[in-house]
């Protein structure tokens, strides 16, 4: 009794947590709308290059993560980022400025001023704000940090990690780790000290600090052997309709080969994205529904280059680089894929990954693709000293890609949790809940599945 589990979605999401909960004997079905596991982690290898069209990488911010490896037996094609990764850049007046990563480098550095250096030094002597939850990335910035590390630091770090704006995001939402440091320990530099002993507590590395992972097949590798485990578990190309409510649970109605079809089930867990779980729920209550709908997901492509190495004139040492949005450029910037991961182009070729577009400039996919990939390759030739066409091009236009955790995300939480209070059994996950990456997306279905298993045990003592 109340072990029958439906999962929307085999993304990292769906697929983590159908993991678990199969593990632990409940009945586990994943429907999935794709004819393959991954969600956005979407890998290929063609013509020596390896592709990643969604996340490159993964941060290994929780034991939790080599666990779930382990068991799906990855442990052989789990491999760590080159030591080399650690440098990144950042582009200023069109030349890569290494990002400073001690005190040393930060006096050195040609990327901040003077001026901006001292503003820094202030920092453990600002107080707290008053705007609590309605502050967005760059006010919390500029307030504690000072606008040109804003600029030259958080704007492109935001760009590469919601492919956001930072004047929309909100602090507590979309970076509540850095917003709890001042709320708990009054300030960012305090904070980072004084949680370090915290983390380590809790076995859990700060993202500044754990180390990046892919596989030698690419980051899908991960769902890929997930839904091996999982095998007949998972429906594919399978279109979710609707769930209702039953006398008992749930019926979760969908589409496939052209025929509805019906599943009851006593728990539903939703990871498919917000704006297609809007669709799904609104039987079940409509201002869900609306709270799903309005997160926004900016448009984004994926131009993956292969050039030869000895047309490349800028050295190839580091993670690549971030493009302020004070550079008025056509990219966000753009991970030497090759120089990170092994297995990723030949000895003689170089393997390059772009973004394109964002938050910040979705207007870009106004005009035609070619011309806007024509633009970006002339751009990041000159940028990194390019003397030839790339020998290999490839691209993906994701129409909706990361949900943005904008100023007042925290109306649509609360909304959220008191949607499921009210509808015990069904849970809504996926990465537009507790965090966008892979690491937070791991570490949410086990959230999930502690849910679910209280629930369950709670049923059958009841």
């Amino acid at each position: 009794m109340g072990k029958k589990v439906v999962i929307l979605g085999a993304g990292i999401s769906g697929l983590a947590t159908a993991f678990w909960l199969h593990k632990d004997g409940f009945d586990v079905t994943v429907l999935e709308a794709k004819k393959v596991a991954g969600g956005s982690m979407e890998s290929s290898i063609e013509n020596s290059f390896l592709i990643d069209f969604g996340p490159n990488s993964g941060l290994e911010t929780t034991p939790l993560i080599k666990k779930l490896v382990d068991e799906v037996g990855l442990f052989n094609e789990f491999i760590y980022a080159n030591e080399k990764a650690n440098k990144r850049y950042i582009l200023k007046n069109n030349q890569l400025h290494p990002l400073p990563m001690g005190p040393g480098a930060f006096i050195s550095t040609k990327l901040f001023s003077t001026k901006a250096k001292f503003r820094l030094l202030t920092e453990p002597f600002i107080g707290k704000s008053n705007d609590g939850y309605y502050q967005s990335v760059s006010e919390f910035v500029i307030r504690r940090l000072g606008r040109e590390f804003l600029d030259y630091a958080i704007d492109p770090f935001v760009s590469g990690v919601f492919a956001g704006d930072p004047n929309k995001l909100s602090v507590k939402s979309a970076f509540p780790k850095l917003y709890r440091l001042e709320e708990l320990y009054g300030g960012l530099i305090k904070g980072m000290i004084k949680g370090a002993k915290e983390r380590k507590h809790q076995q859990e590395q700060s993202k500044q600090s754990a180390k990046m992972f892919s596989f030698l097949k690419g980051m899908q590798s991960l769902p890929l052997a997930i839904s091996k485990k999982l095998g007949n578990n998972i429906f594919y190309e399978c279109n979710v309709q609707s769930v209702e409510r039953t006398t008992n649970g749930f019926k979760v109605v969908y589409k496939s080969n052209g025929e509805t079809k019906e599943l009851s089930s006593d728990y539903v867990i939703s990871t498919v994205p917000a704006y297609a779980a809007s669709e799904i729920f609104k039987n079940i209550d409509e201002n869900v529904s609306n709270h799903l709908n309005e997160i926004y997901y900016p448009p984004v492509m994926v131009l993956y280059l292969g050039f030869k190495k000895e047309f490349i004139n800028q050295q190839l040492d580091g993670f690549g680089y971030l493009i302020p949005s004070k550079e008025k450029k056509s990219y966000l910037g753009a991970i030497w894929s090759s120089v990170i991961f092994q297995n990723r182009a030949n000895d003689d070729s170089a393997a390059f990954t772009l973004f394109i577009g964002g938050a910040r400039s979705p207007q870009l996919f106004e005009m035609s693709e070619s011309k806007l990939i024509e633009n970006v390759i002339k751009e990041f030739s000159a940028t990194m000293k390019i003397s030839s066409e790339p020998i290999f091009v490839r691209y993906k236009l994701w129409k909706k890609a990361i949900p943005q955790y904008n100023i007042g995300y925290i109306e649509h939480e609360n909304y959220f949790d008191k949607f499921e209070k009210e509808n015990p059994g069904i849970l809504l996950s996926g990465n537009y809940r507790g965090g966008i990456s892979v690491g937070d997306c791991i570490k949410n279905s086990e959230l999930i599945f502690n849910k679910i298993k209280y629930s369950a045990s709670q049923r059958l003592s009841g």
